[in-house]
């Protein structure tokens, strides 16, 4: 039998604990959608907080870089999926969002042209395809990654529209909607956090490529000539937030795009890469990009002017022969009423992928080890070290025994802690050394027991998940103990 991988049991333990799932499972799943369970949903949800909290509401307690100023704005947005259909062809996505695909005449599979020698041939999985005596490979070819959809009842050509392929545009196009509805002055960032949609040719290792996923990207809009020094900040500054969560620094590195590799739009571009389970030793795969996109959104959006209704949308060939098309013709400079200038602000943006990151975090906290039950036999611990920011559950509260009127006490506890706003369990069900290994398999911080010395001395026993070690508080003390172990 084949030793089971890491990946697998990692795979297997989010199935059997309530993280992820298969999305559409019982009918034999689709490719490259994945649900979150009751604890993957509650996981999910504090990776977004964490990132939230450190992008807008906590983000002026940081250190800035030397020489910029002392704070900054940050605001959020929430933008609609279906965009105009103009700015997918204005931002370069209609024709450039391509990824080049390769099919086999024999099998009839279909593999991305850069994952060939990555790939497993359907008939002969030792072989990557086109290996194999029968492979017919075809030459590569472009498709278009944006999910196509239709608005309205006609669905002719006129009424197509696209699922969003990122979540950047819908803060580009609001530029000057926040610019005039808000006090914010450059250099200043606008956040959001949203779904995105790509038809991925060939979705693979479990939730890192799928077609639907949660984007986690901010816009940093600031003056051209501060731009390079903002794009070494934000480098580092998201680095720090994955190390500070958790990530070990032999699991991450920051990696700065060849010139060769550049989108169309970047300055430059630094990806953020984990050493995933799945990936061969030494390799690793991108957590998150940070783009310095100089000021070719806000200045493609505003040049030109649209047509009207039968008229060509294209306003001349670019010097690449892609078709270059006609922006809202709105204003979207910036003017600084201090210095009198106006100018196109430079942006940087770090893109991070909510489910990525969720991913990095459960492969990052998995954990084999062997300790002693209760009758001190050495056994088996599967144990997720989870930052406790990030755990589903913070803290689990045990009657040692379902008599004695320790359930009632425990009870009592569970009330106080979730009234505090600390997501909480409670579990009387066997030994509990059993329960404290369900609650390891989770990645619960903390597990407090209620024995009997709370009914004489009001103190209760509190267990470390990591280090395993116990001590006695009064119960009237553990809220507050819990508070402070979660602001660390």
């Amino acid at each position: 039998m084949a030793v089971e991988s890491r990946m697998d049991k990692i795979v297997g333990l989010c199935k059997r604990r309530g993280f992820i799932f298969q999305s559409s499972e019982i009918y034999g799943g689709s490719n490259g959608f994945w649900d979150y369970g009751p604890l993957g949903v509650e996981l999910k949800r504090n990776v977004r907080q964490a990132w939230w909290a450190d992008m807008i509401t906590l983000h002026d307690e940081l250190t800035v870089q030397p020489g910029a100023p002392s704070t900054f704005d940050m605001t959020g947005v929430e933008t609609s999926i279906i965009m105009h259909p103009q700015v997918w062809k204005v931002s370069g996505h209609y024709d450039l969002f391509c990824d080049m695909m390769v099919d086999c005449r024999a099998c009839k599979s279909r593999f991305r042209a850069d994952h060939i020698q990555s790939s497993q041939c359907p008939q002969k999985p030792s072989k990557c395809p086109g290996e194999h005596d029968s492979c017919q490979l075809t030459d590569p070819r472009e498709f278009n990654l944006m999910f196509k959809t239709t608005l309205g009842a006609m669905g002719t050509e006129a009424d197509a529209a696209f699922l969003r392929p990122e979540t950047a545009q819908g803060m580009f196009v609001n530029f000057k909607n926040v610019c005039d509805s808000s006090r914010v002055k450059i250099p200043f960032g606008i956040a959001q956090i949203g779904k995105s949609f790509r038809n991925e040719i060939t979705p693979r290792n479990f939730t890192f490529r799928s077609r639907e996923f949660e984007q986690m990207e901010m816009e940093f809009f600031c003056h051209p000539s501060h731009s390079l020094a903002w794009y070494q900040y934000w480098r580092d500054r998201r680095y720090n937030w994955y190390i500070n969560l958790g990530i070990s620094k032999a699991n991450l590195i920051l990696r700065e795009h060849a010139k060769e590799e550049l989108a169309h739009y970047s300055v430059g571009t630094a990806d953020l890469e984990y050493a995933f389970p799945f990936l061969g030793p030494g390799e690793y795969g991108e957590l998150e990009g940070v783009a310095h996109r100089g000021d070719f959104d806000l200045r493609s959006h505003s040049e030109g002017k649209l047509k009207k209704e039968g008229e060509s949308l294209v306003v001349e060939q670019g010097a690449d022969g892609k078709p270059k098309y006609a922006g809202s013709g709105k204003d979207l400079s910036y003017f600084d009423d201090q210095t009198r200038e106006r100018f196109i602000p430079h942006v940087i943006e770090p893109a991070a992928g909510c489910d990525r990151a969720t991913l990095a975090f459960l492969c990052e906290a998995y954990y084999e080890d062997e300790q002693p039950d209760e009758k001190g036999v050495m056994q088996s611990r599967v144990v997720l070290r989870l930052h406790p920011r990030l755990a589903p559950i913070k803290v689990a509260v045990f009657p040692l025994i379902k008599k004695e009127g320790m359930p009632e006490k425990a009870a009592e506890l569970y009330r106080d802690l979730k009234q505090a706003g600390i997501a909480a369990a409670f579990d009387q069900q066997a030994a509990i050394g059993r329960r404290y290994r369900r609650m390891d398999e989770i990645g619960t911080p903390y597990c407090v027991t209620i024995d009997g010395e709370t009914m004489t001395a009001g103190t209760v026993t509190v267990r470390d998940r990591d280090t395993l070690e116990q001590i006695r508080l009064p119960m009237n003390e553990v809220v507050g103990y819990v508070q402070g172990k979660l602001r660390g």
